[in-house]
């Protein structure tokens, strides 16, 4: 079984919620993100959509117009 350390150019999935909870939104603004396009699951666990951190952010920034600072 391979893990993300042997292969580093392979990007993180998160679930829906932790996604949400990254970007500052609810749960429901990443499903409303994808009904509308503006998001792409990038991969499922189970019936769970995983996605790329730096898609949520890219999404995110889109729907509040501004750029995202860093922490």
């Amino acid at each position: 079984m391979s893990d993300a350390r042997n292969h580093p150019e392979r990007p993180t999935l998160i679930p829906g919620p932790l996604a949400a909870q990254e970007a500052g939104v609810a749960p429901a603004t990443i499903r409303k993100w994808v009904q509308l396009g503006r998001l792409k699951p990038a991969g499922k666990a189970g019936r769970a959509q995983l996605f790329r951190l730096e898609d949520v952010f890219a999404a995110e920034r889109e729907a509040r117009g501004t750029p995202r600072r860093a922490r």
